[in-house]
């Protein structure tokens, strides 16, 4: 699933500005309204804007796109970023993997490397790397999510703690103008801050949609990553977010 240019840019207009009017937006492209409706359909659809009258503004802060949208959603973008991540990835590393469709191409592009041990609590990723026989994969326990077999709860988050590892390989929903990594599922984050307190080196994958995208639940700030793996350089606006927080930005080409 791939958007178009002009989709692209409605959808960081609305972003950046919360909301954009159709008679704006088809004046800005130079297109009919109609055919503004139509990419401004084409994305709600997607669920990665909402409708309004005249216009579009931002999604759910409490929802987050459907698993299978997503697993299509920017697929190229998630595929160079997870190979950019694996060639910066050692052999014979230890590391976490937590929930989302980018990690789940992380793992597909980690199969050529050698003695990995892996903590998951993603089904999906830990299915994908027990193809390679050389790696050690562990999973948490706890309870699993029918939409995407993640696994969340008090049990998986005591069996993270046991764990010290080299890397923690973590997806995001959203990362605020201010620097804070937002997300939607409060149990999935518990896991998530498990992962970053116990590695000593914390890479989050993020394609360019992600950025200024708001979500209700607060991980934490990319004071607490080391480095972000994206596909785009990030906005403007956020340079100085990045710099203050002293967090590595590696551009997938």
């Amino acid at each position: 699933m791939k958007l178009s240019q002009r989709q692209q840019q409605v959808l960081q207009r609305v972003q950046r500005e919360g909301f954009a009017a159709i008679e704006q937006l088809a004046e800005s492209f130079a297109v009919t309204p109609q055919t503004v409706r139509r990419d401004i359909n084409e994305l709600c659809s997607l669920g990665l804007l909402r409708r309004y009258h005249g216009g579009a503004g931002l999604p759910s802060t409490v929802e987050n796109i459907a698993y299978n949208t997503r697993q299509v959603l920017y697929l190229e973008e998630k595929r160079r970023i997870a190979t950019l991540l694996a060639e910066y990835l050692p052999d014979q590393a230890s590391l976490f993997i937590n929930l989302g469709t980018t990690n789940e191409e992380v793992a597909r592009a980690l199969l050529g490397h050698q003695g990995l041990r892996v903590i998951s609590n993603n089904l999906n990723v830990a299915n994908i790397l027990c193809e390679n026989k050389d790696f050690q994969v562990l999973i948490a326990g706890g309870m699993v999510r029918h939409r995407d077999r993640g696994i969340t709860g008090e049990a998986a988050v005591d069996f993270i703690r046991k764990f010290r590892v080299d890397y923690a390989v973590l997806g995001i929903s959203g990362i605020d103008r201010d620097g804070t990594l937002l997300d939607y599922d409060y149990q999935e984050i518990r896991v998530a801050e498990a992962m970053m307190a116990n590695s000593r080196q914390v890479l989050m994958v993020a394609d360019h949609s992600k950025f200024t995208r708001t979500a209700m639940v607060r991980l934490g700030h990319l004071r607490q990553v080391d480095a972000l793996f994206t596909d785009r350089p990030v906005p403007d606006e956020m340079i100085p977010v990045f710099r203050e927080a002293e967090t590595e930005i590696l551009v997938a080409g």
